[in-house]
Formats: structure tokens, sequence, C-alpha cells
């Protein structure tokens, strides 16, 4: 057990770490992870976890959404526009986020033996929450607001052990099956009706360092994803210049450096059979 004296320590060490963080941060995190579950239940009533929430964002939840956005605003001096009226941007896409989302489930339904109704994807599947999530913040981040895109994605990321930047483009019909472990940067570009499983990393190869030793930021670094391609469990795409065609099939475990051809399956070399 901690003495009076321990104690006193702790209290002073946080009162003085508290003095150098903004209080706008204070309720961020947790205002904002319910902000994207409200949006969520919006979209499809039965992921509310009760009925009085239904409808909450579109209702009457715009002032909490203008809330988050000023806190953003409050500490970064770049956010330019009115967290009223960015808001209100928020609240008129949703349907065109739910609509993205609607094909994403039709993917996953179709794509899964194991799915018994969309519903079902819908309810319980992670990679659907996962994509859900990443659309959700991916449209954030599009509104210039810094700080709220990463905390829904590492929110998905804590609550589906699926890393999804917000800042990669993905396209509909896009369907992680299972889904633990999938890795998705922030420069990947994905195209219509591409199927993952879990493990795969769409990263980056190395990053350039500016003279002084520091990393250059904001360069393309992630692979390019065509149409229809599937991208089986534990494959490995990096680099900035990677680009995988269209109808493409990249076998399991597959470490992969450099672009594929549209219609061309890569595989690893089957295991050595020998005599015990």
């Amino acid at each position: 057990m901690m003495d009076k004296k321990q104690i006193e320590i702790i209290a002073n060490t946080a009162q003085a770490l508290s003095q150098d963080r903004s209080e706008s941060f204070i309720g961020l995190k947790d205002s904002t992870q319910s902000l994207a579950e409200d949006i969520l239940g919006a979209m499809f009533p039965f992921h509310m976890s009760s009925i009085s929430r239904q409808c909450q964002p579109l209702c009457n939840g715009i002032m909490g959404i203008t809330n988050i956005f000023m806190k953003a605003k409050s500490v970064f001096s770049f956010v330019a526009q009115d967290p009223d009226e960015l808001a209100g941007l928020l609240v008129e896409g949703i349907p065109s986020i739910k609509k993205v989302l609607d094909t994403d489930a039709q993917a996953a339904y179709e794509g899964d033996p194991a799915a018994k109704s969309i519903d079902e994807v819908i309810l319980t599947y992670p990679g659907f929450f996962a994509i859900a999530m990443h659309r959700i913040a991916h449209f954030i981040l599009g509104l210039q607001i810094p700080l709220v895109p990463r905390i829904i994605s590492e929110y998905a990321h804590i609550k589906t052990g699926i890393d999804i930047h917000p800042g990669a483009t993905i396209g509909p019909y896009f369907f992680i099956d299972h889904g633990t472990g999938v890795v998705i940067g922030e420069t990947t570009t994905i195209g219509e009706h591409v199927k993952i499983y879990q493990h795969v990393t769409l990263g980056a190869k190395s990053f350039p360092t500016a003279p002084d030793g520091t990393l250059i930021k904001n360069l393309k670094r992630h692979p390019d994803i065509g149409n229809n391609v599937i991208i089986y469990a534990g494959a490995t795409i990096l680099g900035g210049s990677t680009h995988i065609g269209d109808n493409a099939v990249i076998g399991g475990n597959v470490w992969l450096t450099h672009s594929v051809e549209s219609g061309i399956m890569v595989t690893v070399a089957g295991p050595e059979l020998r005599s015990r």
C-alpha cells in the first residue's frame, strides 16, 4: 500500500502533467467514440445499445458533434471552418456513408458461406464494424478535422484488432474476412469488390529521412490495390509504388514489394513433403 508521501507525489505529478495539456482534450476521446457509435446506430438502429439513444446524432445530437469539433478547433488553429457548419456537413453526409456501407455488408454476405443474413454481418462481424468506423473517420478527415478521425480508427482497432488509418481510400463492396491483425496504411488505395483475410498488411517499405534525420512525411508510402482483388491470410504488400492489378489473387503469406499485373495469381512455394 502506498504511503501518504507517495500518494502526494503522484497527485502533484498528475497535476503538473495536466497543466501541460490543453483542457480542450478532456473528454474528447470518450465523446468521439460515443459519436461514432451513435452514427453507426443511426444508420443501423439495431446497433444501438439502448432504444433511448436511437437517432441521437440526427435528432438532437448535433450539439454534441459541434462540441467535439469545437474542441479540435480550439487546439488546432488551422481548423478554419465553423464547427456548426462542419457538424451539419457530417450529418448531411451520413446517408452517403450508409450507402457505401450497405455494399460492404452485401459483399460480406455474398463472400462468406457462413453468413446467414446481412443483418448478421452488420451486427456481429468485426470486419464490418472496422470498415464502418473507417468510413465515418475518413469522411470526418475529409472535413479537415484533426485528431477526431484517428480517435475513431483507434477505437475500432482496440475493439477488433483491425488497424485502418483514416486516410486510406477504400472503394465499395469491401470485405475483411475474420480480420484480426489486418493493417491498412494511411496512403493505401483500394478499389471495388476487394476481399482480404486476417493478418494482411498493406504497409510502407521504408521511411525516407531529411538531412537532420527526421522522417519526411506526407509521401505516398503504401500500395494501391485494384478492383476484384483477393488477398489471403498473412500476405504482406509494401511500398508506395506497388500496384496490384485488377482481378489479381495474392496467396497466403506472400511478401510483395513490387507490382503485380492484372489477372495474376501470386503464391509461395508449397511445403516440402519428406518421410520421417
